[in-house]
């Protein structure tokens, strides 16, 4: 059983808080959390437990992945309304959203570019001395493959195809890779994870079978923002860029129903892997659910969305 120690070390991992930020966050001492850090003393207190145990759910996920209030959760969700039309005709808001997606998804892929970085590289054009051109180029790529898709979406030509996610692919990853806009022809595995991918040969047939699903109707947006996202992943028709790609369509396609689409959060990146595994993995799809719904409503939050 993981002690509180563990929880705590990882906690900080996870998240980039400091020791300090975190003894603020629990509401006690740097000295005290410092110690606890270092396994000079144990947390005792059940308000202080709780505690730990709600940012360990939090930022990595809780261990037996049960959720509580999820269709509180998803009502809740889907009162942040955003339309593709309504976002490109807010320049600062559509500004503000590519920058935190552009800046997070990335990051979660190893970029170690900065937001303020990702800001000076796609919107004042600047060549940043301190980091790799592949970084800078995967940003400008992610600002014009977003702009993409959201521009479809506003004039009503956007329709979930093959070819459509190939597109994305060819200008996320232009000038990155040779095979850009391409299936993968070859065995791929995610390393570090146990979860079996797709043969490369059935990719074209799954593909076409998952743009179906996209561009069907639904009654539960949340779900099926869940269900399309795990198998895109696990498809993983690329042979590379795919969690980006996957992102991009999971946030167009949230626009597309009619709400603020959920940027995954760095810090969230390991209970994310974590229960889109389980997903996978386990046919458990509720704590996707549940993570999808709560960055819906921060992202909503973050960007002072007006809930209807």
């Amino acid at each position: 059983m993981i002690t509180y120690q563990d929880k705590i070390i990882q906690i900080i991992k996870a998240s980039g808080l400091s020791q300090q930020s975190l003894a603020e966050k629990l509401g006690t001492s740097f000295v005290t959390l410092n110690h606890w850090f270092n396994g000079k003393s144990q947390p005792t207190r059940k308000e202080l437990l709780s505690k730990i145990d709600l940012l360990y759910a939090y930022y990595l996920g809780a261990e037996d992945a049960e959720t509580t209030g999820l269709h509180e959760l998803k009502t809740t969700a889907r009162k942040y309304r955003l339309t593709a039309k309504q976002l490109v005709a807010n320049r600062e808001l559509i500004d503000k959203i590519t920058l935190s997606l552009t800046y997070h998804t990335n990051t979660i892929e190893g970029s170690t570019m900065t937001e303020s970085d990702v800001a000076a590289v796609i919107f004042d054009d600047k060549n940043l001395k301190n980091r790799t051109q592949i970084e800078q180029r995967e940003a400008v790529n992610h600002r014009v493959a977003l702009e993409f898709l959201v521009s479809e979406l506003a004039a009503g030509t956007l329709e979930y195809t093959p070819d459509t996610i190939k597109r994305v692919h060819l200008l996320l990853m232009n000038g990155i890779l040779s095979n850009a806009g391409e299936w993968r022809n070859h065995g791929v595995r995610i390393q570090g994870a146990n979860v079996p991918l797709a043969n490369f040969i059935k990719i074209p047939e799954l593909m076409a079978k998952l743009c179906n699903e996209l561009n069907e109707e639904t009654e539960d947006p949340v779900a099926t923002l869940a269900r399309t996202h795990a198998t895109f992943e696990q498809i993983h028709p690329f042979s590379d860029g795919n969690g980006r790609v996957g992102r991009l369509l999971m946030f167009v396609k949230a626009l597309e129903l009619g709400f603020m689409p959920p940027i995954i959060e760095k810090e969230r990146k390991q209970v994310y892997y974590r229960y889109l595994a389980l997903a996978q993995t386990d046919n458990k799809y509720d704590p996707l659910e549940q993570l999808i719904a709560e960055t819906i409503i921060t992202t909503g939050e973050d960007m002072e969305v007006t809930i209807f």
